[in-house]
C-alpha cells in the first residue's frame, strides 16, 4: 500500500539510475520505451513516442496530463483493450504485446479491475448493485455452487466503500456517487492485481469526488490493491503521493509527496518534491512553467559540476 510504503525509498526509486540492468523487474507495472502509433486516412499519429513507467506493488498514483498527451491511450493498453506498436509493457507478470485473444480476456477478468469515466458505463441497467459485484465471478466461470460464496463477498465490498444499503437498487435508483463506488466494488469482485480508473470523477461535483477517491484510498489501505488513476482533477492529484505528468507521449515530470513532522512543534505538514523523468535514452523534459520563466527555447547551455548538471538559458553570443 502506498501509505504504508517508505516514502523516501520512493523517493530513492524515482532518482535512482533508469539504465540499471532489470530494468522494471520488481515492478508490477512496467512500460519500457513504449510506442502506440495511429493511422487515420493513410495519416500516422504518435500517440505514445517512447514511454517508459515502473509502478510498484501497493502504490496508490495519479497520471495527469493535458488532452492528447496519450494518458487514456496508455490506460487502455494497460487495461488489455489496446495494444502497444513497439516497445515493452508488462503488468503482474504479464506481457502486454504476447498475449493472444484468450489470454487477453483472461486477463481482463482477473488482473485488472477497470472503472470508466461515465458512471453509466460501468454497471449493468437491468441489475441491482450486489447482482452487478457478484457478475464478474461468475463470468470468470466458478461453479454454481459458490454462489453464497459471491454474494458475501459482494456485501463485503459494498459494506467496505460505503454503499451496502443500495444492495438491491437498480443504477437509476442510485445517486452519481453511489454509482461509482458500486463500480469500484465491480471492479473489485475479481481480486484484481492493479485497478485502473480513467477520470472516475469527471461527472461528479468536488464533493462527491471526494467521497470517491476516499473509497480508492479504502480499497488501497484495506485490500493492499495496487491503484492508477487517470485524471484532470488537481485536487484529486493532489491527495496521492505519487504523481506522474505525462506530455507528448512520454512521462515528463513526477511529484512525490511525503509527511515530515515539525520536531520543535510536532505539527505534521506534506512536502513536495518534483522531478523531472529522464529515459532511457538520457532525455528529459523540463516543465513548461519553469522554460518559460526563463525564457529557454530551441536550446540550452550545459555545464556539468561534480554533484550536478547546470542548464541556463542560452545567450546571444552562445557562450
Amino acid at each position: 500500500m502506498t501509505d504504508a510504503l517508505d516514502l523516501r525509498e520512493l523517493e530513492r526509486r524515482a532518482t535512482a539510475g533508469r539504465s540499471a540492468p532489470g530494468y522494471g523487474h520488481d515492478a508490477l507495472i512496467s512500460c519500457d520505451r513504449l510506442v502506440r502509433v495511429f493511422s487515420m486516412d493513410g495519416v500516422e499519429v504518435q500517440a505514445l513516442q517512447g514511454l517508459d513507467l515502473l509502478v510498484r506493488q501497493g502504490e496508490l498514483m495519479a497520471l495527469v496530463g493535458a488532452s492528447g498527451s496519450g494518458k487514456s491511450t496508455l490506460m487502455n493498453i494497460l487495461a488489455g483493450l489496446d495494444v502497444p506498436t513497439a516497445g515493452a509493457a508488462s503488468v503482474a507478470g504479464c506481457d502486454l504485446l504476447a498475449m493472444g485473444s484468450r489470454d487477453r480476456l483472461r486477463y481482463r477478468r482477473e488482473v485488472v479491475g477497470f472503472v470508466w469515466q461515465q458512471t453509466a458505463r460501468n454497471l449493468l441497467p437491468y441489475l441491482t448493485a450486489v447482482q452487478n459485484v457478484s457478475l464478474p465471478a461468475q463470468l470468470r466461470g466458478r461453479a454454481a455452487g459458490r454462489a453464497r460464496k459471491r454474494a458475501e463477498r459482494a456485501d463485503s465490498l459494498l459494506a467496505l466503500l460505503g454503499v451496502a444499503d443500495c444492495r438491491d437498487r437498480r443504477p437509476h435508483q442510485m445517486s452519481g456517487g453511489q454509482q461509482q463506488r458500486v463500480a469500484i466494488a465491480v471492479a473489485l469482485a475479481n481480486e484484481p492485481s492493479v485497478l485502473l480508473a480513467d477520470e472516475p470523477t469527471g461527472e461528479l461535483d468536488s464533493q462527491t469526488a471526494e467521497q470517491i477517491f476516499a473509497a480508492f484510498r479504502t480499497a488501497n489501505e484495506e485490500l493492499g490493491t495496487t491503484i492508477v488513476i487517470v485524471t484532470h482533477d488537481q485536487a484529486v492529484a493532489a491527495e496521492v503521493r505519487r504523481t506522474v505528468a505525462i506530455r507528448d507521449g512520454r512521462t515528463s515530470t513526477e511529484i512525490l509527496r511525503r509527511t515530515e513532522v515539525d520536531t520543535a512543534t510536532g505539527r505534521e505538514s506534506v512536502v513536495a518534491r518534483e522531478y523531472a523523468m529522464l529515459d532511457r535514452a538520457g532525455r528529459l523534459q523540463l516543465p513548461e512553467e519553469y522554460t518559460r520563466a526563463l525564457g529557454m527555447r530551441d536550446r540550452v547551455l550545459l555545464g556539468l559540476e561534480p554533484d550536478r548538471i547546470e542548464i541556463r538559458p542560452d545567450t546571444p553570443e552562445g557562450v
